[in-house]
């Protein structure tokens, strides 16, 4: 016998059960399962129309025909990486367009694939505002492209953004300055991307295992393992980090257009002839200093001389690390990078250029011309690659007036750099124009908006001390050429 307590409880239980079961409709089915593996309490009737979209009739696509439908809810088929599909499989694609980084450039929310803009925004990535604050000069300064172009002459610039010209629809431009043209992938025979064995980014194709070619258009007969294997060098390296391995065969970077200059090759690109080249034998056709013989990057010297590029006389009662000090002075190179140091003398270099000179080569008067080759802007004399100006200007090359005819608010806003910041935070406005930090010597630019520091190097010198570092691009001085103006191509010298 139960106490009275319990009896009472079973008594409850039992009446719940039952007022519970005759609540199951008669068409339930035991068969339909729950996701949790239990008994599914939904008729399927039931099941179905909540998997169906709002207004599908009876026996319509169930989870839009890219799931399958369990207790009600859809389980959807997911058959390409990165791809979602929402409570009824309904969206195709999860991911939203992005701008500069941001999806829908941080001015709207993401919903099945589509950006929904937040007020005052228009555009597929919401980069476009609908009204604009900008003048025109600012706005087209936000538009260009690194070498300065707007929208890459493939757009057109609304409020400081760029809108690629993709009248067809296709979408081929694109990109924060519409430099990517995925157009240069198209095989003129196929009419296909990348010949259809390989994808196109930002107009350069990248082939699937067994093609190669700018557009995939070549197929190579050994597997891509025995290709690697072949292009890879002796120290591990596929083509030596000096060229690019196709089909088993590594095409070497010829660093001189000209062809006469930095020459790399080998099987594995493992010969760099720029490693048997001192800093002055650019002026002339020498290797090793005119006194050795290049073989794959090492000097083998003749008699009489010695040294990594054989520019150490023997007859000279100094040593290598001696020349070497006598030549550097204070500076981090020998001759300050711009000439020969032979038995602790330096001979400055381009030869016949006076505007090179000093015991160590430290004085390059070539620093005090601007990229039209004008002198301390015509405002001052330069000594020993510094501008003394003359009374009533400053500056660096003596660009400055001191005195100035404008109002304090016309000259702000001249200086206004592209997000509207005076001199980008990094300099200070005189008379319409940025003076950039003397602190941050790498700081330059209209707007203080540019770090020299991204300028190439060679020997250690930015722009090799051949040009000017402008805006993060090196503008070479007459005779010279390459990125870092490290390649001569002026008069040969003996």
């Amino acid at each position: 016998m139960h106490p009275p307590g319990v009896r009472n409880f079973l008594l409850l239980v039992s009446s719940l059960l039952f007022l519970g079961l005759s609540a199951v409709p008669q068409s339930f089915s035991p068969s339909l399962r729950s996701l949790s593996g239990a008994p599914c309490r939904l008729s399927r009737a039931e099941s179905e129309r909540r998997c169906r979209a709002p207004g599908q009739p009876p026996g319509g696509a169930l989870c839009h025909d890219r799931g399958r439908c369990e207790c009600g809810v859809c389980i959807c088929q997911v058959t390409e990486p990165g791809t979602y599909f929402g409570p009824l499989c309904e969206c195709h694609e999860w991911v939203c367009e992005t701008y500069d980084g941001k999806t829908c450039a941080g001015h709207g929310t993401c919903d099945c694939g589509k950006c929904r803009c937040d007020v005052g925004w228009s555009g597929e990535a919401c980069q476009y505002p609908t009204k604009c604050d900008l003048t025109k000069k600012i706005s087209n300064q936000m538009c260009k492209n690194s070498q300065d172009v707007i929208c890459s002459n493939a757009g057109t610039c609304h409020c400081g953004r760029c809108k690629c010209d993709n009248s067809d629809g296709n979408g081929l431009i694109y990109g924060k300055f519409c430099e990517c043209d995925d157009r240069e992938c198209i095989d003129d025979e196929t009419e296909e991307i990348c010949g259809g064995h390989g994808k196109c980014y930002c107009g350069n194709c990248y082939c699937e295992a067994g093609w190669h070619g700018d557009k995939c258009e070549f197929q190579c007969d050994i597997t891509p393992w025995e290709s690697k294997r072949r292009c890879t060098s002796p120290d591990g390296k596929i083509c030596s980090n000096r060229g690019t391995c196709v089909c088993g065969e590594c095409s070497c970077h010829d660093v001189d257009p000209t062809g006469d200059w930095g020459d790399i090759h080998g099987d594995t690109c493992e010969c760099d002839e720029r490693d048997c080249r001192a800093v002055y034998d650019r002026y002339s056709d020498d290797f090793c200093s005119g006194h050795g013989q290049c073989n794959c990057g090492r000097c083998d010297c003749r008699a009489g001389w010695y040294g990594k590029n054989c520019e150490h006389p023997t007859s000279c009662p100094l040593s290598v690390e001696e020349s070497a000090r006598k030549c550097q002075s204070g500076s981090d190179l020998p001759c300050s990078g711009r000439g020969k140091c032979e038995c602790g003398r330096c001979t400055c270099y381009p030869p016949g250029d006076s505007r090179v000179y000093g015991k160590t080569c430290e004085c390059d008067d070539r620093r005090c011309e601007d990229l039209e080759g004008v002198v301390c802007g015509g405002h001052g004399t330069c000594s020993c690659g510094r501008c003394v100006c003359e009374k009533g200007w400053f500056g660096k090359l003596c660009q400055h007036p001191r005195k100035c005819n404008m109002t304090e608010e016309q000259s702000k806003s001249l200086c206004e750099s592209a997000d509207g910041t005076l001199c980008s935070g990094k300099g200070s406005c005189h008379c319409g124009k940025c003076i950039c930090s003397a602190e941050e010597w790498y700081i330059s630019g209209e707007f203080c908006d540019c770090d020299d520091r991204d300028c190439d190097k060679h020997d250690g010198l930015i722009c090799t001390g051949n040009g000017i570092c402008s805006c993060g691009n090196c503008e070479c001085w007459d005779g010279w050429n390459g990125n870092a103006c490290e390649i001569w191509l002026g008069t040969e010298y003996p």
